[in-house]
């Protein structure tokens, strides 16, 4: 949690900085997914939990489970599309400096 605070300190903005990280994450894969030529099947799915994600971003700290199922989602969505890999990893590490989800 020291990296957090020193984060916050360093840029200034109150933010956490685990929400900037994942507001970003999100942004580029929503573009990305945006100006995807090919269609598949659960395009829909991913657009909706993208959106839902950033929406969770922007009300401040959200729920990790809730943060692991968009993110579960969008993985079964997409993760077949080779060209939007590097984006979804993005989004995955961006959800990791959440922590893990309470076990039980």
């Amino acid at each position: 949690m020291l990296r957090s605070v020193e984060q916050k300190r360093v840029t200034g903005s109150g933010e956490d900085p685990r929400v900037t990280e994942l507001r970003t994450a999100v942004s580029r894969l929503r573009r990305e997914l945006a100006g995807h030529p090919a269609e598949f099947s659960d395009r829909g799915i991913a657009d909706e939990e993208l959106a839902a994600l950033d929406a969770m971003a922007s009300g401040g700290v959200p729920e990790i489970p809730r943060l692991r199922r968009s993110l579960l989602l969008i993985a079964g969505a997409i993760g077949s599309v080779s060209a939007l890999a590097p984006g979804l990893r993005a989004v995955r590490n961006a959800v990791d400096l959440f922590g893990e989800p309470p076990r039980g």
